[in-house]
């Protein structure tokens, strides 16, 4: 790792005296384009505004907090200190988009003195050159070591009237389709699919929305607030006052009201805004994974991305159901050995099998703590044969843990449920929590469920588990503290497409990369061949909204480690050269290029295989037909590129014609230009394998 850090100790010493004297301060990125200043301002309130190449991003906004227990405020504030220093080193993930991220920020330290309480206090910013990150930080002192957290008071009082693309505020579920409107025509309460059926919907209220939350200006400057290390904390959303376009923290509360219970020493997560005049930049960002710790995992040799295909479509289908009783149980010992058996053939490293143990009769919104034990299998399902079937095809299953809520269930049962998994060579789990939670009174994105999540990252790896998490808190780049930690669901994603009325919209997938994904990878369950959902039951009247070729492009522009071939093998089966580059298309980069985006329109990005100098492009696009042309400027200078370009045809239409696509091979270099044409809901996936 390379390293540059400086502390400019006897500089530090003058600016503090002169600084205190007028309580403000200032602070550039390291490129100079944003400024951050932090003042103390007259009623003793300690506020920061950040602008953009000189135009305001945020005015004056507040920061502290209300304290339940002890009941205080800590709102009026002395500086008793200013510190500042900056860093720039380079650091390799486990695994992930780019082989190496850059960590350049300068830092500023505030340590405030509440007048009243005599509480200590730091709010530590870090400016990087892509936006702002800062947090809290409650050292450890004499009369002040726990207390309870009623509310957090810092604000983004942002500059203007923006578009915004927003989902509601909800305790409980992320999974929504984006609305987008103006900052002052937020409308929770009528929100686009207002007539969702997720069990646990509890909208916070009419102005209060989620992280993250992206924002265009008028004058073309982009926006994303977000949170970053969310440990030992709920879940930030955000409340609007729409008179001042200033958004107020609001988190996630438990049983009784509470916010949060903790003890000095103690830090925040990071609040992040980003920020840039270029949406690419946006997607670019590297900045919430650098404001995460480094692995706690010392030896990472057994994380491994991979590719999977599920037993799972079926049921959200009706070809087959997750409980036995049902006289369609899909989790069957024959069908599981046919998924074994495809993906075998097609490379595939692991089979995901849902509704495989016992419990599924009586799982769902019962409130019931012992529904599963996650290690007593349906008689119909031969775990034991098929876990040693997988083996020798080099196959393995992958677990699935549905909790149906009980979280304290799942965690009494950790040593055997995981300890089955070894002993039945799976390396890798679903987990899933749909249902009201247990603890009662707890939510989904509350500190005791945040905790849950992490305890489970944290078993998980002791037992050389991977994990992926549905139904969980939003991310907040805690894979790169948690590798293990591959992916989570945290969205409305593929599965939606069954249901009337929740269906997937052409531009949900040019939304989320600026909302969802900037927290962490995505389950997102793409690679759908069959678009009309009435196979096995002619009355539906669900179907995917894209194109056959923008369904493989989504392998490139909606990224995980962790990524499914979400459809049925006899659908795949009818169109195995488009098969191919789900094949093909990697689950671990060296570099990504985001070519070209715009948020609910478009975005193009490329990417570098893992150890090879193999190219993959994906283009999408949302309801409405695009032409565009991308140069492959990336490539190396002096080689020769075979391109397979698997795209739309002149007839293909995510209505009226989904399944069409075309396959083209051409030579390409790196002075190439591609002319692309996507369809309604359309996209282009290219692969580029050098000669």
């Amino acid at each position: 790792m390379q390293k540059f850090k400086v502390f400019s100790t006897l500089i530090l010493s003058f600016w503090s005296i002169n600084l205190l004297a007028q309580q403000v301060v200032n602070l550039s990125s390291p490129d100079g384009n944003i400024t951050l200043k932090v003042q103390n301002q007259a009623n003793n309130a300690i506020s920061y505004s950040l602008n953009y190449k000189k135009k305001a991003i945020t005015e004056p906004s507040t920061l502290g907090f209300q304290l339940n227990k002890p009941k205080i405020d800590l709102k009026n504030f002395s500086i008793i200190s200013v510190d500042s220093s900056k860093v720039d080193e380079t650091w390799k993930p486990v695994w992930g988009e780019v082989s190496s991220i850059r960590n350049n920020y300068k830092q500023l330290v505030l340590t405030l003195k509440e007048n009243q309480s005599a509480v200590i206090l730091k709010v530590i910013f870090k400016v990087f050159n892509e936006g702002l990150g800062f947090r809290y930080e409650f050292p450890t002192q004499d009369n002040f070591k726990h207390f309870i957290v009623g509310d957090e008071l810092t604000q983004f009082n942002l500059a203007g009237n923006h578009k915004t693309f927003w989902i509601p505020g909800d305790y409980d579920t992320n999974e929504y389709l984006y609305n987008t409107t103006k900052l002052s025509e937020i409308d929770a309460l009528k929100a686009s699919d207002k007539e969702t059926d997720i069990a646990l919907k509890s909208v916070i209220g009419v102005n209060t929305v989620q992280c993250p939350l992206m924002m265009k200006t008028d004058d073309g400057i982009y926006i994303n607030i977000h949170e970053a290390a969310l440990i030992n904390y709920p879940a930030m959303n955000l409340t609007l006052d729409k008179n001042t376009f200033t958004f107020t923290s609001h988190l996630v509360p438990d049983a009784v009201g509470n916010k949060a219970y903790l003890q000095t020493p103690f830090q925040t997560p990071w609040r992040t805004i980003n920020v840039s005049d270029k949406a690419t930049d946006i997607l670019a960002s590297k900045m919430i994974l650098n404001l995460n710790e480094p692995s706690k995992i010392t030896d990472v040799s057994w994380i491994k991305p991979q590719k999977f295909i599920g037993m799972w479509w079926e049921m959200h289908t009706g070809k087959a159901n997750w409980d036995k009783a049902s006289g369609k149980h899909g989790a069957n010992t024959a069908n599981v050995k046919t998924y074994i058996d495809f993906a075998a053939l097609h490379g595939f490293e692991g089979v995901l099998v849902e509704g495989w143990n016992e419990g599924w009769e009586d799982w769902f919104g019962n409130w019931k703590e012992d529904v599963f034990d996650f290690v007593t299998p349906y008689s119909d399902y031969d775990v034991n044969y098929l876990s040693d079937y997988a083996k020798q095809k080099g196959v393995r299953l992958i677990m699935h843990h549905e909790t149906s809520g009980s979280a304290t269930n799942y965690e009494r049962h950790f040593d055997k449920a995981f300890q089955f998994m070894k002993d039945h060579n799976m390396n890798t789990v679903k987990t899933g929590y749909v249902g009201r939670i247990i603890p009662r009174g707890e939510h989904h994105d509350s500190q005791w469920m945040v905790n849950h999540y992490q305890r489970v990252a944290e078993k998980t790896a002791e037992n050389h588990i991977m994990l992926e998490a549905h139904e969980p808190v939003h991310p907040t780049g805690l894979h790169r503290t948690f590798p293990n930690w591959l992916a989570n669901e945290a969205a409305r994603g593929n599965e939606f497409n069954n249901a009337p009325n929740l269906a997937l919209v052409p531009e949900h997938e040019t939304i989320l990369p600026f909302t969802r994904l900037m927290g962490g990878p995505m389950d997102y369950t793409p690679g759908f061949f069959h678009f009309q959902l009435n196979q096995f039951d002619p009355s539906r009247k669900t179907r995917v909204r894209t194109t056959l070729a923008k369904q493989l492009a989504l392998y490139v522009t909606i990224y995980s480690p962790l990524q499914m071939a979400g459809d049925f093998p006899d659908n795949f089966n009818q169109h195995l050269d488009a098969f191919q580059f789900i094949k093909d298309v990697p689950v671990d980069w060296d570099d990504t290029k985001i070519l070209e985006a715009e948020p609910a329109d478009y975005i193009t990005i490329a990417r570098k295989q893992k150890g090879k100098d193999n190219w993959f492009i994906g283009a999408i696009t949302d309801e409405n037909i695009r032409n565009t042309t991308i140069s492959l400027d990336f490539l190396d200078n002096g080689a020769k590129y075979q391109a397979t370009i698997y795209k739309d045809s002149d007839t293909a239409d995510w209505q009226n014609n989904p399944e069409s696509y075309k396959i083209e091979k051409v030579i390409v270099t790196k002075q190439s230009k591609l002319d692309l044409k996507l369809a309604k809901g359309g996209g282009c996936a290219i692969s580029l394998m050098k000669l």
